[in-house]
């Protein structure tokens, strides 16, 4: 059975740390902690004093103190898993944590899922053919030398990087190692430790080249992990959740986050809270039970991005206003359909066609693979169409030799909508109004991955209210648009009091208008 050996890295809050220290050994696992030598003597004491008695404790070789992207957090962890490896030679797997980690599964739910595979987790990606670094410098950690920290001595740091650019200082990287990266927060085998602690001790020179790396701890075990571990052992992925914000900050999780973690498929999650108090204590409960059967949804991340991209006054993060190019023609006119439920707009769009000559075209800004004609690759891919969308609407008035023609679009898409009533081309606007039941707003939270099939119904009933005001405030942004030519019909209303709003946007009859929105499963879902 899986028995796990955490390797914490942790710098303050004592009291924390005897907590977690505690409540981690409570199943019969154990943990080596590693604090850091900036946090002081007296705070180090405090919590060898609190564990004292615990025999599943153990402290690293050796305390350093470490700073942010430096050699010496590598070296922090390798002292830690010494003292590990020596002190527990019963564990199985080797965890690295941080002080503000919690578990988000029960012990027992880790014991069996180690037990399954026989296999390391660590994100493990090639350093140069990866774009898993998003900003920064790249090339630039590894082929130069950085003795100054960038965070605390900023000027040192770039400055002996531009030296050594101007003196041609490159160095050769060890010609047996590719080079990995991924994050720091780790699971590896015993078998897998005991092979990077002999490697450590053997190739001085990799450890030379590390040591003056930048932020090696996120290449240094990722690389040597890859070296000494067959690949098919290797499951290229943390157990640990964490997210980052638009501002590359970390997610932090609160006492209303709980069911939101416990539904991911991950083991600990990153970062706690220090305020969360009730979120700590039923992680803590939860860690200690038994028979907890898990529902695993893992829609975490495209949940936060879809509640943090909404914003807050202001919604602050508003599409960007797209470039502008061309004009469709100061004789022409497009007819914009807008509806939340596509169906519902693609129905009313075919029954237009069977009662018109004006051509129509289904959701081209937002679906991938609608029907168009083939205009030489600029409709393959919706970036595509929505940069170019004014030339491109052009090449379809022009393919299907009109003046007129209809298009259907997501409401979301306000500012589309602002920049083609911006050119001096005619345009008309029609929003259908839905019904949006729970079922229907659950299954759209499923179809947008916002939730899953085992998403807990507590946490489906506090995000449906948030979806229903987003799509709320849709429709707000349309109507307080105030544009010319605006027409909306409703589900909430008769065929008879649609089919006026209807002939006004499609310039027909209100008779031929009646035919078109009498068919009885129009909103149907």
């Amino acid at each position: 059975m899986a028995r796990i050996a955490f390797i914490l890295l942790c710098h303050k809050d004592p009291e924390a740390i005897i907590d977690q220290a505690r409540r981690l050994t409570r199943a019969g696992d154990y943990i080596s902690i590693h604090f850091d030598a900036r946090g002081g003597k007296e705070m180090f004491e405090t919590i060898k004093k609190g564990l004292d008695n615990n025999p599943n404790v153990t402290f690293a070789t050796k305390r350093i103190k470490c700073g942010w992207g430096a050699w010496s957090l590598v070296e922090a962890t390798l002292y830690a898993i010494e003292a590990a490896e020596r002190d527990f030679p019963r564990a199985t797997h080797f965890y690295m944590l941080s002080g503000d980690c919690m578990s988000i599964k029960t012990a027992e739910y880790m014991h069996d899922y180690l037990d399954r595979e026989d296999v390391d987790f660590i994100e493990s990606f090639d350093f140069f053919e990866s774009d898993w670094i998003k900003t920064g410098i790249k090339e630039e950690r590894l082929i130069y030398r950085h003795w100054f920290n960038e965070r605390t001595h900023k000027w040192l740091f770039y400055e002996s990087l531009k030296m050594q650019q101007r003196l041609g200082l490159k160095r050769e990287i060890p010609e047996d190692l590719q080079i990995m990266i991924g994050s720091q927060w780790w699971c590896l085998r015993r078998r897998t430790i005991e092979w990077i602690l002999e490697f450590t001790r053997q190739r001085k020179d990799v450890m030379k080249f590390f040591r003056t790396t930048w932020i090696p701890d996120e290449t240094f075990f990722q690389t040597l992990v890859r070296h000494v571990v067959p690949e098919k052992e290797i499951r290229t992925r943390t157990q640990t959740f964490l997210m980052f914000t638009d501002y590359g900050m970390p997610v932090v999780f609160y006492n209303d986050h709980y069911d939101l973690l416990i539904s991911q498929d991950y083991l600990f999650a990153r970062k706690i809270s220090p305020d969360a108090k009730e979120l700590k204590k039923r992680l803590g409960d939860l860690f200690a039970a038994s028979g907890v059967n898990f529902q695993i949804s893992n829609e975490g991340r495209s949940l936060f991005q879809f509640l943090s991209g909404r914003g807050r006054n202001g919604r602050r993060f508003a599409q960007r206003f797209w470039e502008t190019e061309s004009s469709l023609g100061r004789d022409r006119e497009l007819l914009m359909i807008v509806c939340k439920k596509w169906h519902v707009a693609k129905r009313l769009v075919a029954e237009i066609k069977n009662h018109t000559d004006v051509p129509c075209l289904e959701y081209l800004f937002n679906e991938e693979h609608t029907y168009l004609p083939d205009l030489g690759g600029i409709e393959k891919s919706l970036e595509k169409r929505t940069r170019h969308r004014r030339a491109w609407v052009r090449m379809l008035f022009d393919y299907f030799n009109t003046d007129r023609m209809i298009v259907c679009l997501d409401p979301e898409g306000i500012e589309l909508i602002r920049d083609f009533y911006a050119d001096r081309s005619g345009t008309r606007l029609l929003e259908i109004e839905c019904e949006f039941t729970d079922d229907y707003l659950i299954g759209h939270a499923k179809r947008t991955g916002l939730a899953g099939d085992h998403t807990p119904d507590d946490a489906l009933a506090r995000l449906l209210p948030t979806i229903r005001s987003d799509m709320t405030h849709e429709s707000d942004q349309i109507r307080d648009a105030d544009f010319e030519n605006y027409a909306r019909i409703s589900q909430f209303n008769t065929p008879e009091e649609n089919a006026a709003p209807l002939a006004r946007f499609l310039g027909i009859s209100e008779d031929k208008a009646r035919e078109i929105v009498s068919m009885h499963y129009l909103f149907s879902d």
